[in-house]
């Protein structure tokens, strides 16, 4: 049996669901921790204000209180005293909310009873200093949606650094939001008051990449008649957002990694160096890895960036977000003065079979060339059908299920490479392809079995532990699972 660091340590569990209350109590038990647990915030409270409890685990949303209320008092009494949140309300506001209030750390709801455990032990060995409150934000300014596994891992790691300034480097798709994430580490940081500069590698001439960087003197170089500030300093005490990271050119690498190492730089053609307050958050769509395999980008940079990775998944990967994302890009449509309107059941029923190359983005055009070809106020699955192109709605009549299988994974590759263009990935197209094959093939047999395995894996010819690897190894986090606690 593993025993936590302190062979004493009480842990208070506040949740109005009983069950939950018991999953945890019992596992912490295992692990050698006592525990103690309630539905009641009020009584959780006169816990640990009477000094009970060596950490707390307490739910957002009971009927007698919210948790996120209760992290202020708790670091005003008790500062050393660790929380962890959990809560079914899985937005990026709460885990923003929860770590600007102080949590140790925060589980959306169903979470894995083992990596709970874990993180009470650990917290239990560490002092936690909070991080500074911010003020509050309405659920509608938040810049990502979605509330499916994929996306709670990145709503957690971007509560863990977006008081900090360590460099952030987005990975992801075209796409999928990049940007958006860029925006978020400073929105909700205490830079926010300070400028955001964004800058886009790929849409700069290279030659030109240093001055828009860096900023010159004039008469640096022919054209230069007057001199220019740059974006790092645009951005001076705020961030700087650089898109495409891996189209930046040799020299400008050299130059940017000094003032990761240095903290400054020297305008084009000056002598004087410049200091440089900006956070540094870089995103790209290539394997930067392959690229440094290659000589096209510096080793040592690629470290100097990658300090905290955060990769955006691609659309395909979060189907379960779309209703919600549609709805969200329909009323952003309004809000930027297009008819407002509203998609039927049926017509997200069929958005959720397109693969998506385009992600987001092209989930967003899709819906605005929509709404305005729609006359009436309900876009319909036809109209669906109609704007999504000809590779989708043509009709197969194939002669065997594998030509069907064949014309589906034709049309796919056609809008993939018609969506990305010159965008397209240096490498590793086969095995993207086959993993996009192979992981709605394993979800859709386990539906089919009701989410036996014993059945799906002789539908699909292998054995169990390889059908159970497979789920593991593809995330399929959205089945039931043994050790997760329910909502």
């Amino acid at each position: 049996m593993n025993t936590p660091t302190s062979p004493t340590a009480t842990i208070l569990v506040g949740d109005d669901d009983a069950a939950i209350r018991t999953v945890v109590r019992r596992a912490l038990h295992r692990h050698g921790f006592a525990a103690r647990d309630t539905g009641d915030m009020g009584e959780l409270w006169s816990w640990i204000s009477s000094g009970a409890g060596d950490l707390v685990i307490t739910d957002v949303a009971m009927p007698s209180g919210n948790g996120l209320d209760l992290l202020p008092r708790v670091r005003k009494v008790r500062p050393d005293l660790p929380v962890i949140v959990i809560s079914a309300r899985s937005t990026m506001l709460t885990a923003l909310r929860a770590g600007e209030r102080g949590a140790f750390e925060y589980f959306p709801k169903p979470f894995d009873l083992d990596e709970l455990v874990a993180t009470v032990r650990r917290a239990i060995a560490e002092t936690r200093v909070p991080a500074p409150s911010a003020a509050d934000t309405s659920p509608d300014d938040l810049p990502m949606v979605g509330r499916s596994p994929a996306m709670q891992r990145v709503y957690r790691v971007v509560a863990r650094v977006v008081n900090t300034n360590l460099t952030v480097l987005v990975l992801g798709e075209s796409g999928t939001g990049k940007e958006l994430v860029a925006r978020a580490l400073h929105d909700f940081s205490p830079r926010r008051a300070r400028p955001f500069v964004a800058l886009n590698m790929a849409a700069i001439p290279r030659d030109l990449i240093e001055s828009e960087l860096f900023g010159h003197e004039r008469g640096a170089f022919t054209g230069a008649h007057r001199a220019s500030a740059g974006r790092f300093r645009q951005a001076e005490g705020g961030t700087l957002f650089l898109d495409e990271i891996g189209d930046m050119p040799p020299d400008a690498q050299t130059r940017l990694l000094r003032v990761l190492q240095e903290g400054e730089f020297n305008p084009v053609g000056g002598m004087i160096p410049v200091q440089a307050d900006v956070r540094i958050v870089a995103a790209t769509h290539r394997d930067l890895g392959a690229l440094v395999r290659e000589g096209l980008f510096r080793e040592d940079l690629y470290y100097r960036l990658n300090v905290v990775p955060i990769r955006m998944p691609p659309l395909r990967d979060r189907l379960e977000d779309l209703p919600l994302l549609t709805r969200h890009l329909l009323a952003r449509a309004s809000e930027d003065g297009m008819e407002p309107k509203r998609i039927s059941e049926e017509a997200l029923s069929r958005l959720t079979e397109h693969t998506w190359p385009g992600n987001v983005r092209e989930l967003e055009n899709l819906l605005r060339r929509m709404v305005v070809l729609t006359a009436g106020d309900v876009i319909s699955a036809d109209t669906v059908e109609e704007e999504l192109g000809s590779a989708d709605q043509s009709p197969v009549r194939p002669d065997t299920e594998g030509s069907t299988l064949g014309a589906s994974v034709e049309r796919h590759l056609h809008r993939y490479f018609a969506a990305h263009g010159d965008t397209l990935p240096p490498a590793g197209l086969y095995r993207r392809f086959v993993q996009e094959v192979e992981r709605p093939l394993i979800l859709r047999t386990l539906r089919a079995t009701g989410g036996n395995q014993i059945r799906a894996a002789e539908l699909l010819g292998i054995n169990r532990n390889t059908l159970r690897k497979k789920i593991r190894d593809l995330d399929l986090r959205a089945l039931p699972r043994r050790r997760r606690a329910a909502e």
